[in-house]
């Protein structure tokens, strides 16, 4: 593989084309420069191996030596490009902050201290409303080096904005920290499947080694980061009841004490997904939409670009929340629409789009554009698996197999639901009792899994089976499975088909009875 053509390709049409200008901003000849020729050869569909652009490039003699002189050198002009087009499209206060330092420092070299300080009390003023501490403390870095200046406030005046931002900012690296150990450790037991470590334990001692139980009443962005942190242990555990109004009473607070500065837009739209997303794991659907709907109207007053990645995840919390508000058509319009959108979405986002189309395609009937919009993820197996995790590529097979049971391809509903089976039996081996460890049983924690497809096997296998009083009395019962409906939707989704089974009434009134229940 080509690093140099893999990043490459990673460019858009449009940016591919004015990158091949860009090449050329320097070019003094009328004809023919091989850097140009190297990023032609590179980005056109056939990808060639080292031998065959060499031969291209130096048809006369083959040159090896000015062969990777030249991709240093388009390397070069592909990072120049990057860094200008970061520069033009970065509209946030650091990038701001980071220009009007370089500007003061040109003017201190120059011989003009009395710009540079103006320029230097600009930088500070904004990188401190936009809580920009990182750009703050070069700042306050090039204040003190030049505060022997005539035009430099007193040195005994800058050192304690120094230290209160130095222990601002050493606080917010600590918050990073945290954060990323608790992802890195929720990832793997992700890839193991459902929670297999002590979340609650973990999230306690990471908290206290960095100092951060107190921390989130400060300022937004560590309100911001911390309920990321408390909501990363909530998705593992699913106790978003308990979740839902601790960050409900955090951002109240924040929003009455202290207010959200425009600066602090994208950290008030991270609280409002969470706090929405929480809202409605605790099928508080009409709260949810509310809070949605408020961080919609900042998007829509907001740049475009900086908020961007935001539409999506608001799009697809608020089309959950309408299909239990009845009104699933609204939630379908919402994701064909997001689908159709000019700017393609990033991968992840396109895989949920369309699997959760499949889910309200499904709600409404329509099996057919159920089963198209899941044959349209266009993933195997391993792959989501490998990337989304174990248990997202579980419940798009169970999804498929329900879906083809419907469509009256049973022996395809079966073939599924017998590779789910074996993928999990394979992974969680049951393990017999050990001194005081207790057994576990085949499946593990997906167990309950296990449980539910062997009554859907017996429908699939003789359909009128789930009208039986001795089936549908097991199904009302069964263990484990449903004592995780009230905090899991997705649970509550597929057992609510089971249950429209024994009732022979539509999924989707049943499904939405139980969401009310």
């Amino acid at each position: 593989m080509d690093d140099l053509r893999t990043t490459l390709l990673t460019l858009a049409p449009d940016e591919r084309r004015d990158f091949g200008v860009f090449i050329q901003r320097q070019r003094r000849k009328a004809a023919g420069r091989q850097d140009v020729r190297l990023y032609e050869l590179l980005v056109q569909p056939k990808e060639l191996k080292s031998e065959q652009l060499i031969a291209r490039l130096y048809p006369d003699e083959p040159n090896p030596v000015a062969y990777y002189a030249l991709r240093k050198r388009l390397l070069r002009h592909l990072t120049d490009f990057l860094l200008l087009r970061q520069r033009q499209l970065d509209t946030t206060a650091a990038a701001s902050v980071r220009g009007q330092l370089t500007l003061a420092q040109y003017l201190f070299e120059t011989g003009i201290p009395r710009l540079a300080w103006s320029t230097l009390r600009k930088a500070e003023k904004l990188a401190h409303e936009n809580e920009q501490y990182e750009p703050l403390n070069a700042v306050y870095n090039l204040q003190i080096q030049y505060a022997n200046s005539p035009y430099a406030p007193p040195l005994d005046e800058i050192l304690p904005r120094y230290r209160l931002n130095k222990k601002a900012a050493d606080e917010e690296e600590r918050a990073n920290i945290a954060d990323s150990l608790l992802r890195q450790r929720l990832r793997e037991s992700r890839a193991r499947g459902r929670a297999a470590v002590p979340v609650d334990d973990i999230l306690q001692k990471i908290l206290a080694e960095y100092d951060l139980q107190e921390a989130f009443a400060r300022s937004p962005s560590l309100l911001s980061r911390l309920m990321s942190i408390a909501r990363n242990a909530m998705l593992v555990r699913r106790d978003f009841t308990a979740f839902a109004p601790f960050i409900e009473r955090c951002y109240t607070l924040m929003e009455r004490r202290h207010g959200f500065a425009p600066a602090q837009r994208g950290h008030q739209l991270r609280l409002l997904y969470m706090l929405a997303h929480a809202l409605y794991r605790s099928r508080r659907f009409a709260e949810s939409v509310a809070y949605l709907q408020k961080g919609q109207a900042l998007l829509s007053a907001g740049p475009a670009r900086q908020f961007g990645e935001f539409v999506p995840r608001f799009t697809f919390l608020l089309a959950a929340n309408y299909a239990f508000l009845r009104r699933n058509a609204e939630s379908i319009a919402l994701l064909e629409a997001l689908l159709r959108s000019p700017k393609p979405l990033a991968a992840g986002d396109d895989l949920t789009a369309r699997f959760q189309l499949s889910f309200h395609y499904f709600s409404e009937g329509n099996f057919t554009k159920a089963n198209h919009s899941m044959l349209s993820l266009g993933r195997t197996d391993h792959w989501l698996e490998q990337h989304l995790g174990l248990e997202w590529m579980v419940n798009r097979n169970i999804g498929e197999l329900l879906i083809q049971f419907e469509l009256g391809n049973s022996e395809l509903a079966l073939s599924r639901l017998r590779a789910i089976e074996k993928t999990l039996r394979e992974q969680f081996p049951g393990v017999p009792a050990e001194g005081e460890a207790p057994a576990v049983p085949v499946g593990g924690p997906y167990n309950p899994v296990l449980l539910y497809l062997g009554f859907v096997r017996e429908v699939i296998e003789n359909p009128t089976a789930a009208r039986q009083p001795d089936f549908v009395h097991r199904v009302a019962h069964i263990p484990n499975f449903l004592s995780q409906e009230r905090e899991d939707l997705q649970v509550l989704s597929f057992y609510a088909w089971l249950r429209a089974q024994t009732l022979g009434r539509p999924y989707y009134d049943v499904l939405l009875e139980m969401a009310a229940a």
